[in-house]
């Protein structure tokens, strides 16, 4: 385990708990009590947790971690959804990607895409609403890249805000592949932030076609706001961890579910 799978770990350890104990934590991640406490002082520095004499216990960003952090948190999965997600996709398609670490794995994907590099004269359109995937793809000849206007979270590098709509308004995505922080077969898609599920729901409104990418770890769970109910949702793609009836309830529901 790399340091920042083990801060992933302790996040999710502390969102879950309330409160960690240095000693506990050093047993249970199989590290020294002095990796741990200076673990804590760099999440504690980052505000994602507040020190105590021992340990430490919870804020409230705990929960929403950033990116960051986020990305060493099933990796692997991420990046095979990333590349099932990028090969579903034609030339001449104008595409949505949301932020977060699985649509940034699409977007790398497009990126490299053998076909897609053949000429100076873009291959397909993104339509963005994320920084950092726009940093990424910005440098692509072959993608044009069109970023929607808003102000930025920090956690998530994601744009949203009245601003964030007013181009939204005015385009049509061939589809939309939502990054989601929970998502269920009843219910639909969730963010942990009302502005970027107001800005994922716009998205999703104006795309032809709505695919969910999530982990497995992601499915049959609940975040604060919804983006979109499950009615929306045409396809999820996700991975091969995901649980049997999970999947039977999405496909039940209408929802092609694709495995990877």
């Amino acid at each position: 385990m790399d340091r920042y799978e083990r801060l992933s770990t302790l996040l999710d350890m502390l969102g879950q708990r309330g409160k960690v104990d240095v000693d506990d934590l050093a047993d249970e991640l199989g590290v020294s009590a002095a990796t741990i406490r200076r673990d804590l002082d760099h999440l504690a520095e980052q505000q994602l947790l507040t020190r105590t004499r021992g340990g430490a216990v919870a804020n409230n960003v705990a929960y929403d971690l950033p990116l960051r952090y986020k990305t060493a948190r099933h990796a692997s999965e991420k990046e095979r959804i990333g590349k099932a997600a990028a090969a579903m996709v034609a030339r001449g398609t104008v595409v949505g990607l949301n932020g977060g670490t699985t649509t940034t794995e699409i977007a790398r994907a497009l990126a490299i895409r053998p076909d897609f590099n053949q000429s100076d004269e873009p291959a397909l359109t993104v339509v963005t609403n994320a920084l950092n995937i726009a940093n990424e793809l910005a440098v692509r000849p072959h993608v044009k890249i069109v970023v929607t206007g808003g102000v930025a979270r920090p956690q998530s590098f994601e744009l949203s805000g009245p601003l964030a709509t007013r181009i939204l308004d005015e385009i049509t995505l061939d589809v939309v592949f939502l990054g989601v922080d929970a998502v269920d077969p009843v219910h639909g898609a969730y963010a942990h932030h009302e502005g970027e599920a107001s800005i994922n729901r716009l998205m999703a409104e104006r795309a032809r076609r709505v695919i969910v990418i999530a982990d497995s770890s992601k499915l049959g769970r609940h975040a604060f706001a919804q983006i979109c109910p499950v009615t929306a949702i045409r396809l999820l793609i996700t991975d091969s961890a995901a649980p049997s009836d999970a999947v039977a309830a999405f496909e039940d529901a209408g929802v092609e579910v694709h495995i990877v």
